[in-house]
């Protein structure tokens, strides 16, 4: 089954890897498409983003170790879509 989309918790230092640098990385992994990187916190060293990866049949494994060789780190896998075609989450409502 093809991994479509992941969702990453990456932490990076505050000067390595800038984020054009660490998007490029990505864009280079065998089936990524697309890649955003969001910033979601910045404190005095670290600056922790989420990084949506998109495409078809992503290598996940050369994915994350792209992602240690530039100095960043995966902190978590927060969403996988994976199969024939990409199925959006939908949320249960209460």
């Amino acid at each position: 089954m093809p991994i479509r989309r992941l969702v990453l918790d990456v932490d990076k230092t505050v000067s390595e890897p800038d984020l054009i640098h660490l998007a490029l990385v990505i864009e280079d992994v065998a089936g990524v498409e697309a890649v955003n990187i969001a910033v979601t916190e910045i404190d005095i060293e670290t600056v922790g983003t989420n990084v949506t990866v998109e495409g078809d049949g992503i290598d996940v494994e050369r994915l994350i170790h792209a992602i240690d060789r530039t100095g960043a780190v995966v902190h978590s896998i927060d969403e996988v879509v994976a199969g024939a075609y990409t199925l959006e989450n939908k949320p249960r409502s209460r």
